[in-house]
């Protein structure tokens, strides 16, 4: 009842479309002739629309010269808001009519999870949608979510904007990482040995003190210390060799079942934020975009049906940590920088 109250609350408001149709395409041409060839009407109908349109507002929107019209002050204020809500009302139909199976869709995507996650799996997507066309970004910026030139954003966050369609998609949990390489050269068997070691961050400092607090080690004497503007970066340096990061449950999975990283303690500590997916309200409805939704839960529907056997192989590579306060999950959440 109240979404029919509001229609026709601003329906009262409008004056009547056929006219604003006949104005925009007139004041676009700057020739009624042009108009009417446009709209497939005759030259009198786009003449008596533009008057009808006139009289209902009570003020004149054009000057005419012989064959050439030009706005007056009152039509100029007004072509501007037409011509956009036109435009917006042909983008919406297009999107809605665009084919499930085919397109082009254009996806930001933590720069993390797009190198570690989305892109190893492309060719699932790819085998079971060979006509859509994605456009890959990397970016956490929630703005992208109402930018137009972008269709679906995942995003690390509260998940708390607004004037959008947004969904969780999981959360996560981190714990350090290193190369096998750097293990080989200089073990680490207890948290005293992180300070014989370079700390990767991805954010300020807080994850790790985080990370620390849980493993009862805010007092470790640290080393040199990196600082990375993303966690993909700080992850890259760690299986380079050039010190220790966090990883976390969704990025750094795969990358320790390959053997390219280790964990080497049995403490993860459970991320604040969430990866979360957002969209344009009118645009979640768009065949194409539900598409690459639906295939990206299904993804994470059997990354989930994998991850037992993957928790177990992993604790086999962990090795015992010689402290009493280590335990799994422990203390606070905490922020992660993911952009």
């Amino acid at each position: 009842m109240r979404i029919t109250h509001t229609v026709a609350a601003v329906a009262n408001r409008l004056p009547p479309l056929n006219p604003l149709r006949a104005f925009e395409a007139a004041a676009r041409h700057g020739s009624l002739t042009k108009a009417a060839g446009e709209l497939n009407v005759t030259h009198g109908a786009i003449s008596h629309q533009i008057k009808a349109l006139e009289a209902s507002l009570n003020v004149r929107l054009f000057d005419r010269a012989g064959q050439r019209l030009r706005l007056t002050a009152h039509g100029a204020e007004l072509l501007p808001a037409v011509s956009s809500a036109f435009e917006e009302i042909a983008a919406a139909t297009a999107r809605m009519t665009r084919p499930t199976s085919s397109g082009v869709l254009s996806i930001t995507c933590v720069p993390a999870l797009l190198s570690f996650w989305l892109v190893p799996r492309l060719g699932s997507f790819t085998a079971q949608f060979p006509d859509i066309q994605l456009r890959l970004d990397a970016s956490n910026d929630p703005a992208n979510i109402h930018a137009p030139e972008i269709d679906v954003c995942i995003l690390y966050g509260d998940g708390s904007w607004t004037d959008c369609w947004v969904k969780r998609w999981t959360h996560l949990d981190l714990f350090p990482v290193v190369s096998p390489q750097l293990m080989n050269s200089q073990p680490i068997r207890t948290i005293r040995d992180l300070g014989n070691h370079v700390m990767l961050h991805a954010d300020e400092g807080r994850e790790w003190h985080t990370w620390l607090a849980a493993a009862d080690a805010l007092d470790l004497r640290r080393g040199p210390q990196h600082h990375m503007c993303d966690a993909r970066l700080a992850i890259e340096a760690a299986m380079h060799g050039h010190g220790i990061a966090l990883g976390d449950t969704m990025t750094a999975a795969k990358l320790l079942s390959r053997g390219q990283l280790v964990a080497p303690f049995n403490l993860a500590v459970p991320a604040a934020d969430a990866f979360h997916v957002a969209c344009r309200s009118d645009l979640r409805a768009a065949p194409i975009v539900g598409v690459f939704i639906d295939w990206l839960f299904a993804e994470l529907e059997q990354e989930d049906a994998r991850a037992e056997p993957q928790s177990s192989a992993r604790r086999t590579i962990r090795r015992p940590v010689q402290h009493s306060a280590m335990r799994m999950r422990k203390n606070a959440p905490l922020k992660r920088k993911k952009s």
